[in-house]
């Protein structure tokens, strides 16, 4: 139902960022997913087969430890914008000639089969997703049973400084509006999932001027909000948003350094069991049955 997006995001806008983004992984998305990979040691039992879902957005560097960890395990790469297939491929296939092209942690690349995975990691981009609910379908329906989704987002307070200055200057929001992560629980269990674990924490960037500033913030994502500025802007705005930037980010006694603060949600959730339906005549289906028959995976 449209009432179930979100209600700051243009859906043409996402699809568009979605097809350009540029095919690179953004420093502070490497770094969440290496913060995210040290959460996998809460996990006892290895998965049998893994899936990473846009790996280069998400982070090439993080795919490596994520390989490192578990070098037998086999690999479905799932890039699922078009222009950066071929840069999954030149990053993460092995060489023809390399044995782990062929060996038991082999690397392939595709859309996951239903239940064909026990662990798949997304990182950073259900913030950007103009239907997350449908995502997060796809991801249970990905995850065998007893199989694990890694996951994070940014959070609400992301930008706050950077609202604050479009609000001060009367200006429309500068991003969308990013979700708590109590309701990406709640979603999470409407997928089917259970178990979910939400955790959050703020990084704060700084920056030497307010042009870095906002070629970072270029490659970290786009403004999908409906009411966003309907036109381009010109030089003169340019440089009033830059001295803006430069007055209100300022850190005190830093040497000009400009502040700007990140919320980073982390979401784990498992794929249960399904349940059966209780009632005088009950149709259970094939891959149900063979699910609850599935001996458990010892969790966390």
């Amino acid at each position: 139902m449209a009432s179930d997006l979100p209600p700051t995001i243009d859906p043409v806008a996402a699809a568009r960022w979605h097809e350009r983004a540029p095919a690179l992984s953004p420093w502070l998305h490497e770094e969440v997913a290496r913060r995210m990979e040290q959460r996998l040691g809460w996990i006892r039992e290895a998965p049998r087969a893994w899936c990473h879902w846009d790996p280069v957005r998400g982070g090439l560097e993080a795919h490596a430890l994520l390989r490192q960890r578990y070098p037998d395990v086999p690999c479905l790469v799932n890039e699922t914008a078009r222009h950066r297939q071929a840069a999954a491929h030149e990053a993460l296939a092995p060489a023809w000639w390399s044995a782990e092209r062929w060996g038991r942690g082999a690397v392939t690349f595709g859309a996951p089969q239903k239940g064909s995975v026990q662990m798949l990691w997304a990182n950073m981009l259900l913030h950007s997703e103009a239907d997350p609910r449908a995502l997060i379908g796809a991801w249970q329906r990905a995850l065998d049973v007893d199989g694990y989704l890694m996951f994070s987002c940014f959070g609400p307070d992301t930008l706050r400084e950077l609202r604050a200055v479009y609000q001060k200057q009367g200006w429309p929001e500068p991003a969308h509006a990013f979700t708590d992560m109590h309701d990406w629980g709640d979603m999470l269990i409407e997928a089917g999932f259970a178990e979910p674990v939400m955790d959050m924490e703020r990084i704060t960037l700084s920056f030497a001027t307010p042009e870095r500033l906002l070629q970072e913030l270029r490659e970290l994502g786009s403004n999908l909000h409906p009411a966003r500025h309907p036109a381009l802007r010109g030089r003169r705005w340019h440089r009033t948003l830059c001295q803006a930037l430069a007055t209100d980010l300022a850190l005190p006694d830093a040497d000009g350094q400009l502040a700007l603060s990140f919320e980073i949600v982390y979401g784990h959730a498992f794929k249960p069991v399904p349940r059966v339906p209780v009632a005088a005549h009950s149709a259970v289906s094939l891959d149900e049955m063979r699910s609850l028959l599935k001996s458990k995976v010892p969790r966390t």
